[in-house]
């Protein structure tokens, strides 16, 4: 089981990744910057992309939109609920 630190610094590689950022480093998103709107600036197909990459690297579904926008807040909010769930 890896720390809260290397699971936030790995989000962040598969994020750039899954979503396509290549003007992006790890380094350049906050751990508490938003992730949509202003911060990333992410849009509802991004949240989609989230939404896959819970399920197909954590192996966790979310229950509904409401939750998912808890959840996608920031980075550190997605490493604090895959956390969660994954001791589940």
């Amino acid at each position: 089981m890896e720390n809260k630190q290397e699971l936030i610094h790995r989000l962040k590689e598969q994020i750039i990744k899954q979503l396509k950022l290549e003007d992006k480093k790890p380094e350049d998103i906050g751990d508490h910057d938003p992730l949509f709107v202003e911060g990333l600036g992410l849009d509802s197909i991004d949240a989609l992309e989230l939404i896959v990459l819970l399920q197909q690297e954590y192996n966790i579904k979310l229950k509904n939109a409401e939750e998912g926008q808890d959840v996608f807040r920031s980075i550190d909010t997605m490493a604090d609920y895959i956390l969660e769930h994954e001791r589940k």
